[in-house]
């Protein structure tokens, strides 16, 4: 069976290559070949040697995800769908900005977390993405744009500046495979992205916060949601196995090798669900709390404009609502940004990745069988005899 030369970072490829008596430059100008011009075949690669072409002819393999359909919206978003296999497909959001073009990358056919306001979570998990299905996601997004819109240039600019592990699924529940993606992406001889500039967002799975601490810090993104533990349970299924208190002190421990010196909290804003005043103050004294030994500005709380779909039962904060929000929140000195809603048109923004998931957990079918048991065990109507 034939190997994935996508599935390695560039310490992989070099063992590889050491495997067949290469030298390790030779690992170096097949990563270059693949990841930064994008060569679609091996024949492309005219410096390797004639012998090392065939040799990777008959062993390795550029697997290419198939591309189910492309959407584009009205703000310049475009959103792909990928088939993964056995009836999964993974989306793929791109965001240009005038300084600079966010790849949103999936992690997860489905996703396994189920929270309440994401749409993704809703159909249940099928499977893990492979190292080379994420950065599959990356090769195709660059190199398709840089066709589009850079024809005629001899030496491309990089189109995609950023990298947001913000897609499809949880990426910490995928770890073994998400570092490798995350070593390419920051490679010099691949994607060349900057720590800084390349996100992982997580619901809360903090044993392997403190391990992409050790291993690759990057940006982090923490989904919070709610200030305290009773209404993030509802809302976070995860929260019940990893605390709001346990999750604090895993921001503050990864803030030492992170990139930047502060953490990312996203926080959805659903009407008169979290939306509140008094939600407000808890979250200032949450941070006050956790950061008192610390400068102000450890964190950043961004407010995300609910992306509703009929199946969460949830609706978006009035915009009103969030300013007042965020303005007690400024005032108290948490700096806080409120999310611009990007591909809404063609469900493209935040919690709306949907795809296509073979749900293997069965979480339709639990949640169905939930519904119907409260339905047969609502009280029976009192009928009261009017006459008397």
């Amino acid at each position: 069976m034939k190997v994935n030369l996508l599935d390695f970072d560039l310490q992989g490829l070099t063992r590889l290559c050491e495997q067949w008596g290469e030298k390790p430059f030779r690992a170096t100008q097949l990563f270059r070949w693949i990841h930064q011009k994008g060569a679609i075949n091996f024949e492309q690669m005219s410096d390797l040697a004639k012998s090392l072409r065939i040799q990777l002819e008959q062993q390795c393999d550029l697997v290419a995800l198939p591309v189910v359909s492309e959407h584009r919206s009205t703000d310049g978003t475009i959103k792909w769908l990928f088939d993964v296999g056995a009836g999964n497909a993974v989306e793929t959001v791109f965001i240009p900005e005038d300084d600079r073009g966010t790849l949103c990358v999936s992690s997860q056919a489905g996703c396994a977390v189920g929270c309440r306001f994401c749409s993704t979570g809703h159909q249940g998990f099928s499977r893990n993405l492979t190292t080379g299905e994420m950065v599959f996601q990356l090769w195709y997004a660059e190199h398709f744009l840089r066709r589009e819109f850079q024809p005629s240039s001899a030496t491309p600019e990089r189109m995609i500046t950023n990298v947001v592990m913000m897609g499809m699924g949880e990426p910490l529940q995928n770890y073994d495979a998400l570092l490798p993606a995350l070593r390419v992406m920051l490679s010099d001889h691949a994607y060349g992205l900057s720590r800084r500039r390349v996100t992982v967002s997580t619901s809360g799975v903090v044993p392997m916060m403190d391990r992409l601490a050790q291993d690759c810090p990057v940006a982090l993104a923490v989904s919070l949601h709610a200030p305290n533990d009773a209404l993030r349970s509802t809302l976070v299924p995860l929260n019940r196995k990893y605390p709001i208190a346990e999750l604090m002190q895993a921001c503050l421990r990864y803030l030492d090798p992170a990139p930047r010196d502060y953490v990312t909290f996203e926080y959805c804003m659903l009407d008169g669900v979290n939306d509140q005043p008094e939600h407000a103050v808890e979250l200032i004294e949450l941070i006050r709390y956790h950061g008192q030994n610390l400068r102000t500005g450890w964190c950043k709380l961004n407010l995300i404009p609910f992306n509703p779909f009929p199946e969460s039962g949830l609706l978006r904060s009035p915009k009103a609502q969030v300013q007042m929000f965020s303005q007690k929140l400024l005032h108290a000195g948490v700096v806080t940004t409120i999310r611009k809603t990007r591909g809404d048109d063609i469900d493209a923004a935040c919690g709306q990745l949907a795809g296509e998931v073979q749900d293997r957990t069965g979480l339709q079918q639990r949640r169905e069988q939930r519904i119907e048991r409260q339905v047969l065990w609502l009280p029976k109507p009192v009928h009261v005899n009017e006459s008397h």
